[in-house]
């Protein structure tokens, strides 16, 4: 494998990882009193913090004012709608509600690359996806007992329409992803999508009494804001410039297998055949749709075929 594409696949592992973990710890920070409009706009600004101190020491890039404007809409895309549905989705409903509306992601990314970047929609992509949200629905069914709170009809929209954000985001704009760094890209969509989060969430931020918080919730919003935020986007976008977006949404499966494993490190639920089967099946899905065709490799050999049929032609001919 090309060390490009095994970086690649290591990085989405690492968001998909702390992503998984987000989804518990955000939702025992919001338990303490953060709502969701707050902690969504706290994840915004302290990414947007976090990058441009990065960006310091990273390689200087200009960007031209039409992909500015571009960057504008993409973190409307990716942030804005997507953290901002699903953290205020999650707050409204339970966390496992929340992960089983997370696999609708590779769906609709398969979809929309096949419609805006005309990436063929082949067998071998279909059923991975299939394994893969099967397996990743199993393991987040085997763990119903272990959370009592019920869900909500319009957390659950909402945590769709955060899926359906952001996999616009990994289509319309993965070729303006591979013309700048991370950094570059990251403390500017974080730097829009912040201002445009403000005013949604200034009443949250001016009634919030921050004295009142432990360090434990403290440190919960950290986490959510340095790992689930700027490590984990970080990491994403490594991923996005070198795979296919189907490839990219295929990682939202990892999240439910990370939260099962804390689950049982911490003792609240048990490892059986039935989620070791579900894990198998996860990472299966995820292997099938990274060996599909791409639209390139699809063209190669149409290209080829037909040399190879005007050869045979030629042939004929003499």
């Amino acid at each position: 494998m090309d060390i490009r594409i095994a970086k690649g696949h290591l990085s989405l592992l690492a968001a998909a990882s702390m992503w998984g973990l987000m989804s518990p710890i955000g939702k025992a920070a919001m338990d303490a009193g953060i709502t969701g409009l707050l902690l969504a706009n706290m994840r915004m600004i302290g990414g947007a913090v976090c990058f441009w101190v990065a960006s310091m020491f990273a390689p200087k890039e200009k960007v031209s004012s039409r992909d500015l404007q571009l960057l504008f809409f993409a973190s409307l895309l990716g942030i804005v709608c997507n953290q901002g549905c699903f953290t205020f989705g999650l707050s409204l409903t339970s966390p496992v509600d929340a992960s089983i509306m997370t696999t609708t992601m590779p769906i609709i990314t398969m979809v929309l690359a096949a419609l805006f970047l005309k990436e063929p929609v082949t067998s071998m992509k279909v059923i991975g996806i299939f394994l893969g949200s099967i397996g990743a629905l199993v393991l987040i069914v085997s763990n119903v007992g272990n959370m009592q709170e019920g869900g909500s009809i319009g957390g659950d929209v909402l945590c769709v329409a955060a899926q359906l954000s952001f996999a616009c985001y990994l289509t319309i704009f993965k070729k303006l992803i591979a013309r700048y760094n991370v950094f570059t890209l990251m403390k500017w969509m974080f730097t829009y999508a912040a201002i445009c989060f403000i005013p949604f969430s200034y009443r949250d931020f001016t009634s919030t009494d921050f004295s009142m918080f432990t360090s434990t919730v403290w440190l919960e919003v950290g986490f959510v804001v340095f790992f689930g935020t700027f490590v984990a986007y970080l990491m994403m976008v490594v991923g996005q410039k070198t795979l296919r977006p189907t490839v990219v949404s295929m990682y939202n499966y990892v999240q439910p297998v990370v939260g099962s494993s804390v689950a049982v490190f911490m003792g609240l639920a048990t490892f059986g055949w039935v989620k070791a089967l579900a894990a198998i099946m996860i990472f299966v899905g995820v292997y099938v749709v990274t060996q599909s065709k791409s639209r390139a490799q699809v063209l190669a050999e149409r290209k080829q075929q037909e040399g190879l049929s005007n050869c045979g032609t030629d042939d004929e001919g003499k």
